[in-house]
């Protein structure tokens, strides 16, 4: 008889009656209706995150290349045979070209400049909306899973208020189930907020940086248009080369321009 209460203690000391599970089960609908739905927030935001990186990576790639070798083309068509089909900059050197070629198919005059430049806003603003896609359900689950996890929580508590209701005594016994309860789901609603904003937050100032890149490489673009080619970034600033120092051989020269700055141009 001793050999088997010594043989079964090692087991029911091992089991966790306050635990997750044994909180889902006292639970019942409603703290695993809570418990569902700040999974699924948590496995989508992930999702986001880890989707959105690759995006913005494949995009910072892009950039490298556009500094290296794109403006050592003859013309924006030979640069833009360089670049990735379905790239960023591919798409802003594209509709630029296509917003060139039908300039001259208008009826109504329109100055070159502003067709030109509204075309390549245009285009940027679709490229920048793709980049943001996905951002505001991080920053609903941000907002959103703490009042979740503490929805949770009141449950947890007002069975915890039931229990000593109807026991007519506050014994730990009859209130440690809920009140774990209540802490496990304030717990998970800080657990899923916490990533999805550290997120959100790191995605956004990802975007942003890629925005200013995707905004010099267009203007740029439209100077070079608007110049017929005479107007493009220095060759030796493009692909990361300093700029000499004010005063020195190349005071005379005008300020070059990079993918990330614009400045003056150099003539062919």
């Amino acid at each position: 008889m001793l050999t088997t209460i010594l043989a079964a203690a090692p087991a029911a000391e091992g089991e966790n009656p306050y635990g997750l599970m044994a909180a889902l089960e006292q639970g019942g609908l409603i703290a695993q209706g809570t418990f569902a739905i700040m999974v699924l927030m948590s496995v989508v935001s992930f999702y986001i995150l880890f989707t959105k990186l690759f995006e913005q990576q494949k995009i910072m790639n892009q950039a490298k290349r556009v500094r290296a070798e794109f403006w050592r083309s003859n013309s924006l068509r030979e640069g833009a045979a360089k670049l990735e089909k379905n790239s960023a900059y591919r798409q802003l050197v594209d509709d630029g070209i296509d917003a060139q070629e039908q300039h001259s198919k208008l009826t109504d005059p329109v100055e070159a400049h502003d067709w030109l430049h509204g075309s390549l806003a245009r285009s940027e603003a679709a490229i920048n909306s793709k980049l943001g896609g996905g951002l505001a359900f991080l920053a609903t689950v941000g907002s959103t899973a703490p009042f979740i996890g503490l929805f949770g929580t009141v449950i947890g508590i007002y069975r915890a208020l039931i229990k000593i209701g109807m026991s007519g005594q506050a014994s730990i016994d009859a209130v440690a189930g809920p009140v774990g309860e209540a802490l496990i789901m304030t717990a998970l609603g800080l657990a899923v907020a916490v990533p999805a904003v550290l997120s959100y937050n790191w995605l956004q100032r990802r975007n942003k940086a890629i925005a200013e890149e995707l905004s010099a490489f267009s203007t740029a673009v439209l100077g070079y248009l608007a110049s017929n080619g005479a107007v493009r970034p220095s060759i030796a600033t493009a692909a990361g080369t300093p700029k000499a120092q004010p005063g020195a051989a190349t005071k005379a020269a005008a300020p070059t321009t990079t993918a990330g700055q614009v400045g003056g141009a150099q003539t062919r």
